[in-house]
């Protein structure tokens, strides 16, 4: 399957003379290396992310992508394997309210997030007698410290639903905890609080409620 993104945006074409637009081939899977190129150059020139927030061109369509619940990344219905272009990818998604979309300078097409785009699956803590901070990986290689209540949210998840925090990461972009790194975070709050009705975690100076011992 031959999936050209600059073919269903007209224009994408009357500005490819002003200004590079980028030519998405996806046969199955590899991707085509001028999109990888393209992508790596913005990721280059942006140190990893690109000023998403400041594109805004037309939007050409939709697109076939959907970022599943687990992180896994699926074009027409085959997972794309290769981490470099999930990251790749990744890094310009954009949200805007409850819609998401891949952006260049010349193109926009939306895409489907089942839950959040990202996944937290590891956190790390300083050690020692300096003010604690954790570190949390995505799926996406994105590390991101825990500063500020606005970062830190809990919402339900799961069958039945049941409280999960969620990260925000950049731009409105969000990561859910991963049940393996609640668990440490669950180990480390038990640490620090002993056996509370509600348990927080603290980074930063501050406290981060993971949620109720009932």
């Amino acid at each position: 399957m031959w999936v050209y993104i600059s073919a269903i945006c007209p224009l994408a074409k009357r500005q490819r003379e002003a200004r590079p637009a980028i030519t998405v081939i996806l046969r199955g899977l590899p991707l085509a290396e001028p999109l990888f190129q393209q992508l790596q150059k913005l990721q280059a020139e942006f140190h990893g992310h690109p000023p998403v927030d400041r594109w805004n061109p037309d939007l050409c369509g939709d697109m076939d992508m959907v970022i599943k619940s687990d992180g896994r990344w699926i074009h027409e219905g085959t997972e794309i394997r290769r981490q470099p272009l999930v990251k790749l990818f990744a890094s310009i998604l954009k949200r805007e309210g409850d819609e998401y979309f891949l952006v260049t300078p010349a193109e926009k097409l939306r895409i489907t997030v089942e839950d959040a785009p990202f996944v937290v699956t590891q956190v790390a803590r300083n050690s020692g007698d300096a003010l604690q901070q954790l570190l949390f990986t995505t799926n996406v290689g994105d590390v991101v410290e825990l500063k500020d209540s606005s970062q830190w949210r809990l919402r339900d998840f799961g069958a039945p639903p049941q409280p999960v925090p969620y990260l925000e990461v950049r731009g409105g972009l969000q990561a859910r905890i991963s049940r393996d790194v609640f668990y440490q975070l669950v180990e480390w709050a038990l640490e620090e609080n002993g056996h509370k009705e509600k348990l927080f975690v603290h980074s930063d100076g501050k406290e981060f409620l993971l949620g109720s011992c009932n």
